[in-house]
């Protein structure tokens, strides 16, 4: 089974919340639910992390390219 991508955990994520929020799922169903709730949230988790740090090192190049005042 592959990771996916941000949009996509982030989409399961959302329905799995939904699902154990109405109590729509029996008791073993909802355990593993949410054990596939916390999967994706790591997913999600380390790709926001990891743009976070990408944002940051693209303004840290901005910032030393400017030139000297």
């Amino acid at each position: 089974m592959s990771t996916p991508g941000f949009e996509e955990a982030q989409k399961e994520l959302e329905q799995i919340v939904e699902r154990l929020e109405h109590g729509r799922a029996p008791l073993d169903e909802a355990l593993a639910l949410w054990e596939r709730g916390e999967q994706l949230y790591r997913v999600c988790r380390e790709r926001l992390d990891s743009a976070q740090g990408r944002i940051e090192e693209l303004a840290k190049r901005v910032e030393d390219s400017r030139p000297a005042r």
